[in-house]
C-alpha cells in the first residue's frame, strides 16, 4: 500500500501538470499570448476582451495553479494544510461556475459559436460543463474524508472543464463536439488505466463519473435542439 500511495502522488501530480499544459496550450493563442505580447486582444469569436473575460480567465487560471498546489501538498504529506485550503477551493469553484455561466450566456447573446452551430443551441455545451463541474465538486466535498473518492472526484471536476481548452487546440474545433469531448475523455481513460495497473480494478468514481461525462455529450446535444431549450436560451440571453 505504501508503494501504491507513492505512485499515487506521482500520478496525480503528473495529471495536474498535464492538464495545466493542456489549458495553456488551448488558450495560449486566444488569451495568454495576446495578454503578454500585446497582440490584438480578441476572443476566439473575435469579440474584444472585456472585464468579464479577464475575471473568467483569472478564476480558471487560479484553479489550474490551485490544483497543482493541492497535489503538491499531498505529495509532501502536508495533508492538514491541504484540507484547510479546501475551503478556498470550494469558494473558488463557486465563483468559477458563476463567471463561466455568465460568460457563456453573454457569448451566446452576441452570436458566438463554432462555425455551423447555432449560438443558442451551442450554449448548452458550456452550461452543461458548469453543471458537471458543480456535480463533481459537490460530490468531492461530500466525500472529502475519503481520500480514494475525493481525489478522483476532484480530478473528474478538473477534466470536465478542460473541454474548452481541448477544443481550442490546433485543428480540434473543426472536429465538432465528438472530437473535443473524445479527446478530453482520454484523461479519464488514462486515470482508469492507472487504477487497473495499481489496483486491478477501476474505481467507481471513474466508472460513474466517466459514464456521466460520456452521457452528457449526446444528452446536451439532444436538449440543445429542443424548443424548450431555445426558449430558455433566448430568455437567458435577453
Amino acid at each position: 500500500m505504501v508503494s501504491v500511495r507513492r505512485y499515487d502522488r506521482l500520478f496525480y501530480g503528473g495529471m495536474a501538470i498535464a492538464l495545466a499544459l493542456t489549458v495553456f496550450a488551448g488558450f495560449a493563442a486566444t488569451y495568454y499570448l495576446p495578454v503578454v505580447t500585446g497582440r490584438p486582444k480578441v476572443t476566439l469569436s473575435g469579440a474584444p476582451f472585456t472585464t468579464l473575460v479577464h475575471v473568467h480567465a483569472a478564476l480558471f487560471t487560479t484553479w489550474v495553479v490551485f490544483f497543482i498546489v493541492q497535489t503538491a501538498l499531498v505529495a509532501r504529506r502536508r495533508v492538514a494544510l491541504h484540507r484547510r485550503m479546501g475551503v478556498t477551493g470550494a469558494v473558488l469553484a463557486g465563483a468559477m461556475v458563476v463567471a463561466g455561466t455568465i460568460l457563456a450566456v453573454e457569448a451566446a447573446g452576441r452570436g458566438a459559436a463554432p462555425p455551423g452551430m447555432d449560438p443558442l443551441a451551442f450554449l448548452a455545451i458550456p452550461i452543461f460543463d458548469m453543471v458537471l463541474f458543480t456535480t463533481f465538486m459537490a460530490a468531492a466535498l461530500v466525500r472529502r474524508r475519503d481520500p480514494e473518492w475525493h481525489k478522483r472526484l476532484m480530478l473528474m471536476a478538473y477534466i470536465s472543464i478542460t473541454v474548452a481548452a481541448v477544443a481550442r487546440l490546433p485543428g480540434v474545433i473543426a472536429l465538432g463536439p465528438p472530437g473535443f469531448f473524445g479527446l478530453t475523455f482520454v484523461f479519464v481513460i488514462v486515470a482508469g488505466l492507472y487504477d487497473l495497473l495499481t489496483r486491478r480494478r477501476v474505481h467507481a468514481a471513474y466508472l460513474w463519473g466517466g459514464g456521466l461525462f460520456l452521457l452528457s455529450q449526446p444528452l446536451r446535444l439532444m436538449i440543445s435542439r429542443t424548443g424548450a431549450w431555445h426558449a430558455l436560451a433566448e430568455a437567458l440571453t435577453r
